[in-house]
C-alpha cells in the first residue's frame, strides 16, 4: 500500500514483501562476504531489482537477503513441514533457506521437480484428449528415462550430478507447463489480430463508399456490382464458418473462441463481398499521377507516427508537453505566411499549445490549492468576456465570419452571458467557503450542499437557450459546465480547465483559418453530399488525428489514465459529506467527462465547420483507436507488479471501450451542437459583392 493509500504500483516498498523464516530445518543467516546467491538471479520473474543491500534501517547490514519468488515459498513451507507441495505450486524449493545435507537436499528438490512434472503431464493429456491434432512438448519426450537416470544417481550417492539434473527437469518442465498453458496463444492473437485488421479495413471501405467522391469516380466507367456474386461469397462464408465452429465444438473450445472466429470470418466475408469496388479501386489508384501516391503514403505515415506517439504517452505524459510545444511553432508559422498580422490568429494559437504543454509536467496527484481554483475561474471568466468580445467586433473579418451568428441580435435571453459569468464567481465563492469549513473542521451546512448542487445541475442547463452561432454556442457551453467542474476542483486542474479550452479555441480558429487559405488558392469545385456536407478529402484525416491528441489530453492533463484512484476523493466533499461510493465515484467520473464533453463539442462544431460529414469523421476516429488498440493488444503482459498487468490490461481495454464511449459522449454532446450554425465565405462574399 502506497501512503496515499492505492495499492499495486511497482514501487519496491509495495511490491518486496518480507520473509522471515525460523525452526527447525532453517538454516542460519549468510554472512555477506559468504554470498553466492547473486549468481542465480535470472530466476525472478519480474525486472525488479532483487538481492540488493538490506535498509540500514533494519539493524541487519551484515547479513545477506535471499530474496525469491512469491510462488517460492509454498514449496519451501511444505519441505519444512514434510509434505507435499501444493498442486498446482509452480514455485522452485530455495534451498538458501534450508539446514540440509546433500541427500536430504537432492530429494526435496526431486520431489518438488515431480510435481511439476506432474502438472506438465496432466496438461499434455488433456490437452490430447480434447485437440484433433496436438504438437508435443518435444523436450520433455524423455522424462521417465531422466527420472530413473536420477533415482539411480542418488542411489549411488552422486548427489551433484543428480541435483543438476533434478534441476535441469524442473526447469523442462516449467517451460513445458507454460507451453500447454500457452498452446492456443498463437491461433488466438493470430485470430484477434485478424479481427481487428478486418475491422479497420471494413471500416476504411465504408467510409470510402459513403463519404468520399470515389464511387461516383471510379463506377463511373464500371458495371454495377452483380449481387449473385455477392450472395456467393456470403455463402461460402457462412460454410467456413459453421466447419469452424463446427472443429471448435469437437475439440471443446470456450465458447469466446466460438464468438473470435466467427465475428473474424464475417469482418473478411464482408471485405471479399466489396470486391469489384476493391478491383475498380485499385485500378483508379493505377491511373493517378505520382503526387498522390505520396500524398497518401505521407499521410498514413504521418497517422501512424502520431498513434503511436500517443501509446507512447500511456506511459509518459511528458509526450503531451513536447506535442503542444512543437504544435505552438509549427502551426503558427504556417498561418503566419498566408494571414495578415491583424488577425492575431498565430500568435493566439503559439499562446495557447505552450500555455497547455505545461499541465503534463505537473504531478498527476493533484495537491489541494484553493487559490489556484479561485485563479482557474478568473480566468474562465477572462476567456468568457474576450470570446464575446471578438464575437461583437467580428461583423465584416472574413476570417471570423463564420464562426459568428448570422442574427446575433435576436437572442432569446439577452441576459444570458451575465448570469454565466455570475454563476461562475459564484461558483468559485462556493468552493472557498466549502474549503474554509472543512480546513477549520467544521461541517458543511446542508444549505452549502444544496446550492452547490443547484449551481452545478442549473448551469449545465443554460447552453440549450444560447444564440446558435458556431462561437455563441461553443462560449456558452464552455460557461455552463465550468461551474460543476470548479466545485469538483481542488487544485491546478481548475486552471487546466482554462487552458485546455484556450487550445481548442486555438483549434477552431486554425482550422477557420486553413478553410479561407484553401479556398482563396484552390478554384476547382469542391463536390458535395446530399446534406450540404463537401466529401471527405485525404487532407482531413487531420481532424480526427487532432481529436486524438486533445481526447488523450483532456485526461492525461490532470491525473492518471490507469486507475480513478490518482483523482482526489476530497473533491467531492462539495457536494455530500457522508461516505457513499456510488454517489463519489459517479461525482468524480462526471468530473472526468467535462473535458471530454469540451472536446467533443469542439469537434463537432469543426465538421460543422469545414462542412465535412459528422459521422464520417467519428468512423475516422475508429479507425484511429483501433490502430492504438491492436498495439495495446501485443502489450498486454502477465508478469511483473500488479500495476504491470493492471495497467497493460487497462489500457488495452479503455482503447477498445473507446469506441462505444466516445459514441455515447457524440448523443450527449448532439443536444447542445446540433443547431449550431455557419456562415461559409461563400455567402460572406455575395454579400459583399
Amino acid at each position: 500500500m502506497s501512503d496515499k493509500g492505492s495499492h499495486g504500483d511497482g514501487h519496491p516498498t509495495n511490491t518486496d514483501t518480507p520473509l522471515v523464516a525460523w525452526g527447525a530445518g532453517v538454516g542460519n543467516p549468510l554472512p555477506i562476504s559468504r554470498s553466492d546467491h547473486h549468481e542465480n538471479t535470472a530466476r525472478f520473474i519480474d525486472d525488479h531489482l532483487h538481492d540488493t543491500e538490506t535498509p540500514s534501517e533494519w539493524g541487519l547490514s551484515g547479513m545477506t537477503r535471499l530474496d525469491v519468488n512469491q510462488a517460492d515459498i509454498a514449496p519451501l513451507m511444505s519441505t519444512l513441514l514434510g509434505l507435499p507441495c501444493p498442486v498446482n505450486s509452480v514455485g522452485n524449493l530455495p534451498l538458501q533457506y534450508m539446514n540440509l545435507n546433500k541427500a536430504e537436499e537432492v530429494e526435496s528438490v526431486l520431489a518438488n521437480t515431480k510435481q511439476i512434472l506432474n502438472q506438465f503431464l496432466r496438461k499434455s493429456q488433456l490437452k490430447q484428449s480434447t485437440s484433433l491434432y496436438i504438437k508435443p512438448f518435444k523436450p520433455l519426450a524423455s522424462y521417465s528415462s531422466l527420472l530413473r537416470e536420477i533415482e539411480q544417481l542418488i542411489s549411488l550417492k552422486e548427489y551433484e550430478t543428480a541435483m543438476k539434473l533434478s534441476e535441469q527437469l524442473r526447469s523442462l518442465a516449467l517451460q513445458g507447463l507454460h507451453y500447454f498453458q500457452t498452446y492456443d496463444w498463437l491461433m488466438l492473437m493470430t485470430v484477434i489480430t485478424l479481427g481487428y485488421v478486418g475491422w479497420m479495413i471494413y471500416v476504411i471501405l465504408h467510409v470510402l463508399q459513403s463519404y468520399t467522391s470515389l464511387p461516383a469516380n471510379i463506377f463511373s466507367k464500371e458495371q454495377v456490382p452483380n449481387p449473385r456474386s455477392t450472395v456467393k461469397i456470403h455463402l461460402l462464408g457462412g460454410l467456413l464458418m459453421g466447419v469452424a465452429c463446427t472443429l471448435l465444438l469437437v475439440e471443446k473450445s470456450p465458447p469466446l473462441y466460438h464468438a473470435y472466429v466467427v465475428m473474424t470470418m464475417f469482418l473478411w466475408t464482408q471485405i471479399f463481398s466489396e470486391y469489384q469496388f476493391l478491383k475498380a479501386f485499385c485500378r483508379y489508384l493505377c491511373g493517378r499521377v505520382n503526387d498522390y501516391y505520396l500524398k497518401l503514403i505521407a499521410t498514413g505515415v504521418f497517422a501512424v507516427i502520431i498513434l503511436e506517439l500517443l501509446v507512447k504517452s500511456f506511459t509518459d505524459r511528458k509526450f503531451y508537453t513536447w506535442c503542444f510545444l512543437t504544435t505552438g511553432i509549427s502551426v503558427p508559422f504556417y498561418l503566419y505566411r498566408s494571414l495578415p498580422m491583424r488577425s492575431r490568429v498565430p500568435f493566439f494559437v503559439w499562446l495557447a499549445c505552450w500555455f497547455l504543454s505545461v499541465f503534463t509536467l505537473m504531478p498527476p496527484q493533484i495537491p489541494e490549492n484553493t487559490l489556484l481554483v479561485v485563479a482557474g475561474a478568473v480566468i474562465i471568466i477572462t476567456i468568457g468576456i474576450v470570446l464575446r468580445y471578438v464575437e461583437s467586433h467580428a461583423k465584416d473579418n472574413r476570417y471570423w465570419v463564420s464562426l459568428v451568428a448570422q442574427d446575433s441580435k435576436k437572442l432569446k435571453f439577452p441576459l444570458l452571458f451575465h448570469f454565466q459569468i455570475l454563476l461562475v464567481g459564484l461558483a468559485s465563492l462556493m468552493v472557498w467557503l466549502s474549503t474554509t469549513h472543512r480546513t477549520e473542521k467544521q461541517e458543511l451546512l446542508v444549505l452549502h450542499q444544496l446550492v452547490n448542487w443547484s449551481f452545478a445541475g442549473f448551469s449545465m442547463i443554460l447552453p440549450l437557450f444560447s444564440a446558435t452561432g458556431l462561437l455563441s454556442r461553443l462560449t456558452s457551453i464552455f460557461l455552463g459546465v465550468a461551474p460543476p467542474f470548479l466545485l469538483l476542483s481542488i487544485g491546478y486542474e481548475a486552471v487546466f480547465y482554462g487552458a485546455l479550452s484556450l487550445a481548442l479555441i486555438a483549434w477552431i480558429l486554425a482550422e477557420n483559418a486553413y478553410l479561407h487559405i484553401s479556398k482563396f488558392r484552390s478554384s476547382a469545385p469542391v463536390k458535395s453530399m446530399e446534406d450540404d456536407n463537401r466529401c471527405l478529402e485525404l487532407s482531413d484525416m487531420r481532424i480526427p488525428l487532432t481529436f486524438m491528441v486533445f481526447f488523450n489530453i483532456a485526461f492525461f492533463g490532470t491525473g492518471n489514465f490507469a486507475s480513478i484512484a490518482s483523482f482526489e476523493i476530497s473533491s467531492v466533499y462539495r457536494f455530500i459529506t457522508i461516505f457513499s461510493p456510488f454517489l463519489m465515484a459517479a461525482l468524480l467520473i462526471f468530473k472526468l467527462l467535462i473535458p471530454f464533453i469540451l472536446v467533443i463539442c469542439a469537434f463537432s462544431a469543426i465538421t460543422k465547420l469545414v462542412q465535412v460529414p459528422l459521422l464520417g469523421c467519428y468512423f475516422l476516429v475508429i479507425l484511429c483507436s483501433d490502430v492504438m488498440t491492436i498495439h495495446f493488444f501485443f502489450l498486454v503482459r502477465n508478469k511483473g507488479s500488479w500495476m504491470e498487468i493492471g495497467n497493460s490490461i487497462s489500457h488495452f481495454g479503455i482503447m477498445s471501450a473507446q469506441v462505444v464511449f466516445v459514441l455515447m459522449l457524440f448523443a450527449v454532446t448532439n443536444v447542445f451542437t446540433k443547431d449550431i450554425q455557419v456562415r461559409s465565405a461563400q455567402q460572406f462574399s455575395r454579400k459583399k459583392m
